[in-house]
């Protein structure tokens, strides 16, 4: 919504540019960066949310595979057989820290800059 008021965006809609155009050439690659960081941010919450939910019981149902499940599972082996509520608790974590630096790393390559 801020790049939508910002006045190149103006100067192309008096110049005759296609609303295609716009989004295009003018909106896209000045919010590229910030839309790239919060998509991977929100990819990483919305694995986080879902193996939270199923560690609850709320999520997917036990036939199908999810981390959340198999530590709530694996919660009463804990004491006994600790790795088998390490694994998918490291592999959860893992995940969610690629993930994250996925976003750093395209934060980073797509220029430091701010949109105008």
């Amino acid at each position: 919504m801020r790049v939508r008021n910002l006045d190149y965006i103006g100067a192309a809609r008096a110049a005759g540019c296609s609303t295609s155009y716009i989004l295009m050439r003018e909106v896209l690659p000045n919010i590229l960066r910030p839309l790239a960081v919060v998509a991977t941010l929100e990819m990483a919450l919305a694995i986080l949310l879902e193996a939270t939910l199923s560690f609850l019981g709320l999520g997917v149902p036990p036939p199908l595979p999810s981390w959340g499940l198999m530590i709530s599972e694996a919660k009463d082996y804990m004491f006994f057989s600790p790795w088998v509520i390490m694994i998918p608790g490291a592999a959860l974590f893992l995940l969610v820290l690629g993930i994250n630096l996925l976003g750093d790393g395209l934060n980073r390559i797509l220029g430091t800059e701010r949109a105008a």
